[in-house]
């Protein structure tokens, strides 16, 4: 089954919002012990490399790509995406995050590429940050299926350079007909994930426990380590 994290979910919400907070140039590069989307495994269990190269507007536009390995049984050989978007601080709480993005699939199978429309809201508050994130696409993995994905996060500081942050979400097929999560034509599922957050030398650092409402090995509970770090070019 083709599925993907990019929780825009490891690595690419980090990149999002690393690239509005900076100016100009930059890119992060990761190392992952495993690359998933919304819990499903995208490398078969196995470690990633990821990439991306952004550019941010003081203005809060940002647009970037996005590159990593993937092994989804095919002839596949790795995802590369792109996307444009606006970063808002709206007042000394609230923050939103909304664009688009195109995920394309490299190898002899490009029958999955779709795009992807994404608003992300943030509240900071003395007892960390909130977040209430939404993905919708039109055309899920070029299946013709409307989808849409709904998460809810919140990030808490144990201690200077020291979180946790924890998330929920439900991917959900408007039409499980055209695509659906089983052979029973289930048309949503449930993520949880549980990650720790630090930094180390200018490394960032992530530790994640994660499962799914799915009962298959490549959507099963797992931990996933991180490690990336970003250059300003």
């Amino acid at each position: 089954m083709n599925n993907k994290l990019k929780q825009l979910f490891i690595a690419l919400p980090f990149t999002l919002l690393s690239t509005t907070a900076a100016a100009n140039w930059s890119t992060t590069i990761t190392a992952a012990s495993d690359y998933t989307f919304n819990g499903v495994t995208q490398t078969d269990n196995d470690p990633a490399i990821q990439a991306s190269l952004d550019y941010a507007f003081d203005s809060g536009v940002y647009a970037g790509i996005w590159a990593s390995n993937v092994d989804f049984g095919d002839d596949t050989d790795f995802e590369l995406d792109a996307y444009v978007g606006r970063y808002i601080q709206l007042d000394e709480h609230f923050s939103a995050d909304y664009g688009i993005a195109y995920y394309t699939y490299q190898g002899n199978n490009s029958d999955g590429n779709y795009g992807e429309a994404y608003t992300k809201f943030g509240y900071a508050s003395d007892y960390g940050q909130t977040e209430l994130n939404f993905w919708y696409s039109w055309d899920y993995f070029g299946s013709g299926a409307s989808h849409v994905i709904s998460m809810i996060a919140h990030t808490y500081e144990l201690a200077p350079n020291h979180a946790l942050r924890a998330s929920f979400d439900i991917s959900n097929s408007l039409d499980g007909k055209k695509y659906a999560w089983d052979s029973n034509e289930k048309k949503s599922y449930n993520h949880y994930r549980l990650a720790y957050q630090t930094s180390y030398e200018g490394f960032n650092i992530e530790v994640a426990a994660e499962n799914t409402s799915l009962d298959y090995d490549y959507a099963d509970e797992r931990l996933v380590l991180a490690v990336s770090r970003t250059f300003n070019l």
